[in-house]
């Protein structure tokens, strides 16, 4: 059985990730900078749980989302997310 992601839990690791991230911009030594590119993952990763979380404790999601790098040929899919949190 899988126990639940606590939303305030994951939401702190995102927080995290996103430190993170800025302090990997910050220290960017190129373009191929494997820090940097591992922070942007985190990033991602850490976005996804706490969506799930979120979506399991309140069934709600967030405005934003995260962008696949294969998406990237097909253009921009704007989803729209109505109030409450609730796709269209």
């Amino acid at each position: 059985m899988l126990m639940s992601t606590d939303p305030r839990v994951a939401l702190s690791v995102l927080i995290s990730c996103l430190e993170e991230h800025l302090a990997a911009v910050a220290s960017k030594r190129g373009a191929e900078d494997a820090a940097l590119s591992s922070a942007f993952l985190a990033v991602a990763d850490a976005f996804e749980e706490y969506e799930d979380a979120l979506y399991e404790a309140y069934e709600e999601f967030l405005p934003l989302s995260v962008v696949d790098e294969d998406d990237d040929d097909e253009g921009y899919n704007d989803q729209a997310v109505g109030p409450g949190g609730s796709r269209e």
